[in-house]
């Protein structure tokens, strides 16, 4: 390495370092947090979807294939109309998103879905998800299971 090369690093001051440190310990925190919503969400959708309103804030949204609806009882009531389910995760992704000064993190999951005992399908979920006191809450979730495109040409 040349003494040029080497100089960024040493050029960094301290409260750069502070900035690179701080922004780690978000980037925890959020796959953490992450590791344990999903599990309790899955949970509670799969096995105690009457609860399933109280993860979600007052004036959340869901977008679930493409159909939206907006409020935590609209939310209860969609996620309740719906057949049992059976939730798989396969991958699992956060990070820190700034929004004002609210600890706010996106979740993003993938797996399989199988409703009714049929047969397993594909999904992608993403979340926003902000810390209210002790709690965190769906802010926004958007949910699509996916389907193999017949033509793309």
């Amino acid at each position: 390495m040349s003494d040029r090369e080497g100089s960024n690093y040493s050029s960094i001051g301290s409260s750069e370092m502070a900035v690179v440190r701080d922004l780690k310990t978000k980037i925890d925190q959020a796959c953490r947090t992450a590791e344990e919503f999903t599990k309790l969400y899955y949970e509670s959708l799969d096995k105690r979807r009457y609860l399933i309103s109280r993860l979600y804030l007052d004036t959340a949204t869901l977008i679930w294939n493409g159909n939206g609806m907006e409020g935590k009882d609209n939310i209860q009531k969609f996620w309740t109309d719906l057949p049992p389910s059976d939730h798989s995760v396969f991958t699992l992704d956060a990070q820190p998103i700034t929004v004002a000064d609210q600890l706010t993190f996106l979740v993003k999951v993938g797996g399989q879905v199988k409703y009714d005992d049929k047969t397993s399908k594909p999904f992608n979920q993403s979340f926003l998800i902000a810390a209210m006191g002790d709690k965190w809450k769906i802010v926004s979730d958007c949910f699509r299971v996916q389907e193999a495109l017949e033509n793309i040409n």
